[in-house]
C-alpha cells in the first residue's frame, strides 16, 4: 500500500513539473472561434406582470408569450390554451382504474401505478370528490350483478 502511495505521489510531481516547463516564449496567434450565443431574451416593453410572477406579452403577429425569470436568465414560452377535452378524458381514465371495496365504515381504494399498486383507505364520511365518484360507480356495479 505504501508503495502505491509513493508511486502516485511521484507521478503527480512529475506531471506538475512537466506542466510548468512547457510554456511557449512566443505563443502563436490562435484563431478565435466564437461560440454561438443564445438570443438575449429581454422583457418586451408591453409585457404585463401576472400574479404568479411571470409576464405575459402578445407580439405583433398575435402570438401570446409567457416570460419567466430563471437562474439562467429570462425564459420565453408560448402561451397555449389547455385542451379541456383532453383533461376530461385523462381524469375519466384515472377514475376508471381505481377500485374500491367496503370494509366496515371505511372504503379501501386501489389504483395501479408505475411502481405497483397504490392503496389507501378513507372513512365513508371523509371521501373527496374522486373517491365518492369511484365509490358510487362501484356500488352501481355491485347492484347491477
Amino acid at each position: 500500500m505504501k508503495l502505491l502511495i509513493v508511486f502516485s505521489l511521484c507521478t503527480w510531481m512529475v506531471c506538475a513539473a512537466d506542466g510548468q516547463t512547457k510554456k511557449d516564449p512566443a505563443p502563436e496567434a490562435a484563431p478565435t472561434v466564437s461560440a454561438p450565443t443564445a438570443p438575449n431574451l429581454g422583457l418586451p416593453a408591453g409585457a404585463v406582470k401576472a400574479a404568479d410572477g411571470s409576464y405575459r406579452y402578445t407580439d405583433p403577429q398575435g402570438k401570446k408569450w409567457i416570460f419567466r425569470k430563471t437562474p439562467f436568465g429570462m425564459a420565453r414560452f408560448e402561451d397555449k390554451p389547455a385542451d379541456v377535452s383532453t383533461r376530461a378524458a385523462e381524469s375519466a381514465k384515472r377514475y376508471e382504474e381505481v377500485r374500491a371495496t367496503e370494509d366496515g365504515d371505511t372504503i379501501r381504494f386501489e389504483r395501479p401505478g408505475p411502481f405497483g399498486i397504490y392503496k389507501w383507505q378513507r372513512k365513508k364520511t371523509e371521501l373527496n370528490e374522486m373517491e365518492q365518484t369511484v365509490w358510487n360507480r362501484e356500488q352501481a356495479r355491485i347492484a347491477a350483478k
